[in-house]
């Protein structure tokens, strides 16, 4: 902990924060000012969020914050139970949450800066179904995921080109070289035009020399053709020989197959469809209501310290003993009854278990299987898209690894070569370094042997002189053999156009029947796949018209089941009722007073009559009430009047001097006399 608080310190003095903390003064930062310093580095990444988080309310800062953290994909360190107190925390600026966030942000800033700004431009905009039915709206999602692909496209462009290495000031210099190669290249052509134009038929050779050109040119886009056609006549066969494959397996599919063993495969499959359904499934969805309802209470809950949760351990506890007691009490109590049953008990609870498992391994292989069979479809497609070749299967990979194995092994073989070859280049050159000096070394002796006899310049002279000789003997040479050369060129041209045309006409006639024979592949080809497609309709149409049957079958077993149920409820009641009539019945008539007693015609008897003795006391209770009303409603109010008389004279009696209060207190009492 104690290393991350070193880190975020370190990080927020430097650029571009300068914050000038110590550990002291961070460790004793406040809730807010924790937020505030959380939504500054935010902001560092995302400068949409260079807010003031007093002038926004507490919701919303969480809120935001908690939608960048989502965008960057930062994982809580609890994982997925914490999510709740890690809300909690970041709304109320708690430091075990806000330093491990501050900590993840600071180290990988740059890189969340590049995926801030990518999700401002790549996040798909959620549009219901409902809304995408409108013509306008599809076109206007469409044209924001085709611009989405090619902003992610131009952006990789822009990544490689950072990456690759290239700089302005290489690319100058290599434009710069590239032009005085072409003005060197410019110069040389128009020399050679001069000397050209003294020869005899000059533009008929010319003519010749660019026909042969062109030819040439021919010869390798022909060749380049060949060697696609090849490729593709390879490939053509490749795919035909797995179509063959995929044809002969499905006709032993069908040989095998029955109408008996469809029917149990599907009978199989809709069992374990049925049993996930109606077992599996529903008890998932109930543990994980039950798991939710559980969640949403503990959410819902205050903060619990340490002492809350002592004290549900302890409860935790107590329930536990308690079960464990029912239970024994329960199997002592049943044990007897019980004792028959408990290994056929025992053994369907093993077997239900199996059952559940081997569900679960299945549902998990299928998930696996259709996973793999999706990465493996996603893998193909990737290599199809960089290399524009199907994927290699078999023998076929095995082949093109033999001959990359071969390949690698020349690969070796030129490189050692090529190693030799620089080795003896770095000879060769210090070579010539060292003859350069030597012969340096010697022009400067002669030079001085020349300047102390007096005859400087004479080397350099007679060395000019033999140069120019010898260039115009060459150049004689030159002339005579250019002549002679450009006839045999001529010749030779004329010869090797005919032997290539004499030669590629085999080969020309070779590939149009191979494109006549590719053609007629992919016409059988074409036909045994509308045979196949034929043939998994109508299976198709079976299997949905026998679900459908089956669907409507378990719909009427459904009712039919229901009504009996209703039914043997009924009958129960009934029974019950007939069985208490019958009892009823026998008490009534026995002649023990005793069960008599016990008929419900006589309890309801007797509880007439209490009730009739309970209705006769209450209507003469009624009657006295309504006859003693009146004296004791006149007692009421003579008793309001007495009332009403006493404050009088209270008010009297302090109102009054001193001296008449025992004249008053006399009246009064013989007033209290008289009533």
């Amino acid at each position: 902990m104690s290393d991350q608080l070193k880190f975020i310190v370190e990080k927020l003095n430097k650029e571009p924060f300068k914050k000038n903390f110590n550990l002291i003064t961070f460790d004793s930062l406040e809730s807010m000012q924790l937020l505030q310093l959380l939504s500054d580095v935010l902001g560092e990444i995302d400068p949409k969020h260079v807010v003031d988080i007093r002038e926004e309310l507490p919701e919303q800062t969480a809120k935001r914050m908690l939608s960048l953290l989502g965008i960057l994909k930062y994982k809580p360190p609890g994982g997925t139970s914490d999510l709740s107190t890690f809300r909690q925390g970041l709304v109320t600026g708690s430091k075990p949450v806000i330093h491990p966030v501050l900590y993840w942000l600071l180290q990988r800033t740059n890189e969340l800066k590049k995926r801030a700004y990518l999700a401002r431009f790549l996040i798909k905009v959620d549009v219901p179904m409902e809304i995408l039915q409108d013509e306008t709206v599809a076109d206007t999602n469409r044209q924001h995921e085709e611009l989405m692909e090619a902003f992610k496209n131009l952006h990789k462009e822009c990544e490689q080109l950072k990456t690759s290495g290239f700089s302005t000031a290489e690319i100058r210099r290599d434009i710069t070289a590239m032009e005085e190669e072409k003005d060197q290249l410019i110069k040389r052509v128009e020399r050679l035009k001069k000397r050209v134009e003294t020869v005899q038929n000059h533009q008929r050779m010319l003519e010749t020399a660019r026909q042969l050109r062109v030819e040439k040119e021919r010869e390798q886009s022909l060749a380049q053709q060949k060697q696609e056609q090849k490729i593709q006549l390879f490939h053509a066969e490749q795919k035909l020989q797995r179509v063959q494959l995929q044809l002969k397996d499905m006709r032993h599919a069908g040989v095998d197959s029955k109408p008996e063993s469809l029917m149990k495969r599907l009978e199989e499959e809709i069992k374990f469809n049925t049993y996930l359904v109606s077992e599996k499934f529903p008890r998932e969805v109930e543990t994980k209501k039950q798991l939710l309802y559980l969640l949403q209470k503990v959410a819902a809950e205050p903060a619990m310290g340490q002492s809350d949760l002592n004290e549900l351990e302890t409860k935790i506890h107590e329930a536990n003993a308690q079960i464990n007691q029912l239970l024994e009490k329960r199997m002592m109590k049943y044990e007897p009854i019980d004792s028959k049953f408990s290994m056929y008990r025992q053994q369907a609870s093993i077997i239900s278990r199996k059952k559940a498992a081997k569900a679960e391994e299945l549902q998990a292989a299928k998930e696996e299987m259709s996973s793999l069979e999706r990465q493996m479809l996603q893998k193909s497609n990737q290599a199809q898209g960089m290399n524009g070749m199907e994927v290699l299967k078999g023998d076929e990979f095995k082949r093109y690894v033999n001959k990359l194995r071969s390949k690698n092994t020349v690969y070796k073989k030129k490189r050692l070569e090529i190693a030799e070859i620089t080795a003896e280049y770095g000879v060769l050159q210090r070579t010539e370094e060292l003859l350069q000096q030597r012969h340096e070394d010697i022009q400067q002796q002669l030079k001085a042997i020349e300047d102390k006899k007096g005859i400087s310049g004479y080397s350099y002279t007679q060395e000019e002189l033999e140069r120019v000789s010898a260039v115009k003997s060459e150049m004689d040479e030159v002339k005579g053999r250019t002549l002679d050369n450009m006839s045999e060129m001529v010749k030779k041209l004329n010869t090797l156009v005919a032997d290539k045309k004499s030669s590629l006409a085999p080969i020309i006639k070779d590939l149009r029947q191979l494109r006549q024979k590719c053609q007629e592949l992919t016409q059988e080809c074409e036909e045994k796949k509308t045979q196949y497609d034929s043939c998994a309709v109508g299976l198709e149409s079976n299997r949905s018209a026998l679900a459908q049957e089956v669907k409507s079958l378990r719909e009427e077993c459904r009712q039919e089941e229901s009504h009996y149920h209703n039914t043997n409820c009924m009958k129960r009641i009934l029974d019950a009722q007939l069985q208490r009539a019958k009892e009823e019945m026998k008490m009534y008539v026995s002649p023990d007073p005793q069960d008599r007693r016990k008929a419900f015609r006589e309890q309801y008897s007797r509880m007439i009559t209490e009730q009739e003795s309970l209705g006769k006391k209450l209507r003469e209770k009624q009657k006295a009430v309504r006859e003693s009303h009146g004296p004791n409603m006149k007692q009421v109010k003579m008793w309001r009047d007495l009332e009403l008389l006493m404050l009088s004279k209270k008010e009297c009696f302090l109102q009054r001097p001193n001296q008449v209060i025992g004249h008053v207190v006399q009246e009064v009492e013989d007033r209290l006399v008289v009533l």
